[in-house]
């Protein structure tokens, strides 16, 4: 069996509101409170209180501060989250950190490890994020699904202004993420719950099936007129090796160019399916073409096929259900270059996660088979 935390942003998500959630649902606070202790930051208390709002019940993070210290450059930040004990903790924070000191230093033109994290930078911050980290630990989480996050609209206002939201930060930091729109006004998603997703390597895929051991209701500081500020968690075990109902669309296509398939392919991942490939096939009157394939949830089907049919312009779509035993899969973090690399691990195997791996090949000019090899080397 393998412990599955899935994450519904109901209004939007923040460090704290996912800290309150994860409490909420059985993490131990002592555990919590344990790891931002071995960071050596001083000056600080949480408490998890239990609140009320509109009818429902959840918890709120509280982080009371006695200190004067109320910004930090990432890299004091970086080293004080590398001094847990726990390495899967240090790992997870130190990740999430990098992520931020990168997107900030790249969006004002600074040294990464020189950026002076204003609203990001108290105590608030490491709190949350290794409080997070310590929090899936303690909970023996493997694997983290979330579903898609509401992006409000109007304005945030920063120490460098006011900036339209989503803040630039958070939009970098969600690249590859599943967003909605939503009827809410302001920041929904703050940069430290965006970098948390991202270092955790939370999946935008549907959950599978699994038994429900536990909810967590984590309350935000903001209140809204018609509906609680909450993000919920969700925990369960998944047997390995569960068996799920998938549903694949095929559609044959001899008239549609490489470059929009190529584009196509990448257009279906986002709107849901779970895979997607090309197979190369010789038509009637000997036609040189192309099968399209998309491996979808039967929710999902939908509007993916209908997504099919227009992108490509074919007449049909075939629908076939099929069963996948998928196994039980894990993700760690390493450094390549001072850049944090996703690695994604089965039962069998293991590999970098490309798309971070073209980032750093990118911003370093190494070339990406060197920065895979690395990152695996790294994993080793």
């Amino acid at each position: 069996m393998s412990r599955v935390c899935v994450i519904s942003p109901f209004t939007g998500l923040a460090g704290d509101m996912l800290l309150a959630a994860l409490v909420d649902a059985g993490a131990p606070l002592d555990a919590v409170r344990a790891a931002v202790s071995e960071t050596g930051l001083t000056g600080w208390d949480l408490s998890v209180p239990s609140v009320l709002t509109h009818g429902l019940t959840g918890s709120r993070a509280v982080v009371t501060v006695s200190d004067t210290a109320t910004s930090r450059t990432a890299a004091e930040l970086i080293g004080m989250a590398g001094r847990v004990r726990d390495r899967a903790v240090a790992d997870i924070a130190v990740a999430a950190l990098r992520a931020i000191a990168e997107v900030e230093g790249r969006l004002h033109g600074e040294d990464p490890e020189r950026v002076h994290l204003h609203e990001l930078g108290g105590h608030d911050t490491l709190v949350d994020i290794v409080g997070v980290a310590a929090a899936l630990r303690a909970l023996d989480v493997e694997a983290v699904h979330c579903e898609a996050l509401p992006i409000g609209s109007g304005s945030v206002r920063t120490a460098h202004g006011v900036l339209p939201c989503p803040a630039p930060a958070t939009s970098a930091l969600l690249a590859g993420a599943r967003v909605v729109g939503t009827s809410l006004v302001g920041e929904t998603v703050t940069p430290t719950a965006a970098a948390l997703l991202r270092a955790i390597g939370a999946s935008y895929e549907p959950a599978p099936a699994m038994r429900m051991s536990a909810t967590g209701y984590g309350v935000g500081t903001r209140t809204l007129p018609d509906r609680p500020n909450v993000a919920v968690v969700r925990l369960g075990d998944v047997p390995d090796g569960a068996v799920r109902d998938l549903v694949v669309l095929e559609t044959n296509l001899d008239d549609v160019t490489g470059e929009v398939l190529g584009y196509v392919v990448g257009l279906l991942l986002e709107l849901g399916a779970l895979d997607c490939w090309i197979t190369p096939a010789t038509m009637k009157k000997g036609r040189p073409g192309h099968v399209l394939h998309a491996l979808v949830a039967p929710e999902s089907a939908e509007v993916v096929a209908r997504r099919m049919l227009v992108e490509t312009g074919s007449l049909g779509v075939r629908r076939t259900s099929v069963e996948r035993t998928a196994v039980p899969r894990t993700t760690s973090v390493v450094e390549v270059r001072g850049m944090a690399v996703r690695r994604k691990h089965g039962p069998y195997h293991g590999k970098p996660e490309y798309d971070d791996a073209v980032a750093v090949a990118r911003e370093t000019g190494l070339p990406l088979r060197t920065v895979l090899d690395m990152a695996s080397e790294e994993e080793r």
